[in-house]
């Protein structure tokens, strides 16, 4: 059996004691596989604990190496040196370690900094750059608690989940400005740029909620055991009966994101469109003005300017107000209405026709269907008219038809020149927003619309950027990016700390 895993790891002072240590270690380690009698679950266990500290070990060499070799001199003109040897503390990987470094402090002015820690660009947060990366990375496809339980399985510890969630706070906050940037594509762009807009909500925290969160415990009395059932019943029997929820109520509070998705198509020899290529997705919990000015902004830098003779498609629901600023923002562009939302409205107004699931509702969805594909927009609004003028304007259920009926050719009659799909599927172009609802369904659904969550909006808009960064495939891509950020702040030797407790403020609309 080997030693357990110890606490914290401490620095030495020299170079040549220290790589006694990890001599010592080393054939400790190899002793131990030579001379293990135990099962092979036991002894792999053992085994990741001394790997362990030997990791520690070494990152001490590294930093001590580091610290050896730093020349202080660079910052003598406007620094004195106060300390040469500081302690700190940081979390790694292989578990904490504690290590020395110098400290100056300004000249003239007050405050100072910590060179060793601006040239390896380690910020104030106690954590390594790699803890910090992976354990973020984490929370934006797992809950904070699932997150910190798969951190402890691989590492033996992990951040707490308030750590987490003021990591994914401040590591948010430099998302937008790095989609912003256009970060590289892996390939050339194609030559007809779509752009798909959809939208979800995700379920907030009323004021209530969170005044009971945040407020001082109660701990009323209960059983003399102290067991968590009688605590239950005891609490239960202080607040009361919950009042009971009418059928028709909706306890969601939900604030909707708009998500922008964007990608490319390039026309191949065969004459058909392929991609999608380069696709981005971005969301955001802000006015959806915002998001159609960050579509704008995109695609521009993709080389689709607002005068561009490419084409672009724009794909989306039914909303007038929608329809109207992305015109003004895209005159060029060839707006297309989501025809699964038309076949969806042809069953709801079928079913007063025909009774739900029957082969006569199927049969007429599908004439009409077949008419929209085959000859478009107001091929459907006439052949609506005529079915209207049958419908007598007197007898049972006749309001029910005539309504359904007038209200859905209101509806389509200001959105024809949207629905010429014959056109569009002539040239092979897309004409209903599978992509973008699948993005929901995965951005937002899977991570922000779980049951029992409760966001804040600031909370909820970092976790988005950062899952969108992710799920965009840029993840090392932005880390790299960040922390060029904050290695620039630190040799300027300024404090920088990621974490922090406030939420992100929403961009408002121009």
């Amino acid at each position: 059996m080997c030693e357990t895993i110890p606490e914290g790891c401490d620095c030495p002072d020299s170079v040549e004691a220290l790589r006694r240590q990890i001599h010592l270690q080393v054939d400790h380690l190899l002793t131990y596989c030579e001379s293990c009698q135990e099962p092979f679950f036991q002894f792999e266990k053992q085994l990741f604990g001394l790997m362990r500290v030997l990791g520690c070990l070494c990152v001490c060499l590294f930093l001590l190496a580091r610290h050896r070799r730093l020349d202080l001199k660079t910052w003598l003109a406007d620094f004195r040196v106060v300390d040469t040897w500081v302690p700190r503390q940081l979390k790694t990987n292989y578990g904490t370690i504690r290590y020395g470094r110098a400290y100056l402090a300004r000249r003239s002015g007050r405050g100072g900094f910590h060179p060793l820690d601006a040239v390896l660009g380690l910020t104030r947060d106690t954590f390594s750059p790699w803890v910090i990366s992976l354990a973020t990375r984490l929370t934006t496809r797992l809950s904070f608690q699932t997150a910190k339980m798969v951190v402890t399985a691989f590492w033996g510890w992990s951040p707490s989940t308030e750590a987490l969630e003021d990591l994914v706070l401040g590591l948010a906050r430099g998302a937008d400005s790095y989609m912003a940037s256009s970060p590289p594509f892996p390939e050339e762009d194609g030559d007809i740029l779509v752009i798909e807009v959809d939208g979800k909500a995700a379920p907030m925290a009323r004021p209530t909620e969170l005044e009971r969160r945040r407020g001082p415990r109660r701990h009323g009395p209960s059983c003399q055991c102290g067991c968590q059932r009688h605590r239950g019943r005891a609490r239960r029997q202080r607040r009361g009966p919950k009042k009971r929820r009418k059928k028709w109520a909706q306890d969601k509070n939900g604030r909707s994101a708009t998500l922008v998705v964007m990608y490319t198509l390039r026309r191949g020899a065969d004459g058909l469109l392929h991609g999608p290529i380069n696709k981005r997705i971005w969301g955001s919990f802000a006015p959806r003005k915002v998001m159609l000015h960050w579509a704008r902004a995109e695609a521009t830098r993709r080389g689709f300017p607002a005068g561009t003779t490419k084409q672009v498609l724009i794909l989306m629901d039914g909303e007038k107000c929608l329809a109207l600023t992305l015109k003004k923002l895209f005159p060029q562009a060839v707006l297309t209405l989501d025809i699964r939302h038309v076949e969806e409205k042809l069953w709801l107004v079928g079913q007063a026709f025909y009774p739900e699931s029957s082969q006569e509702l199927a049969a007429w969805v599908e004439d009409l269907r077949t008419l929209l594909y085959t000859q478009g927009g107001t091929a459907l609004v006439e052949a609506l008219r005529e079915r209207l003028a049958l419908v007598p304007l007197h007898g049972p259920g006749t309001w029910k038809k005539r309504r359904g009926l007038s209200k859905f050719i209101a509806y389509v009659q200001v959105r024809v020149e949207m629905m010429k799909y014959p056109e569009r599927l002539a040239e092979d172009m897309p004409i209903a927003t599978g992509v973008v609802e699948g993005a929901v369904r995965h951005v937002i659904g899977q991570r922000l619309d779980c049951g029992g969550m409760r966001w804040v909006v600031g909370k909820a808009e970092a976790m988005l950027r950062l899952r969108c960064v992710e799920v965009n495939g840029l993840w090392d891509h932005f880390f790299e990016w960040s922390q060029q950020q904050w290695h620039e702040h630190l040799q300027r030797a300024e404090a920088i700390l990621i974490r922090t407790e406030k939420a992100i403020p929403l961009e408002e609309a121009a």
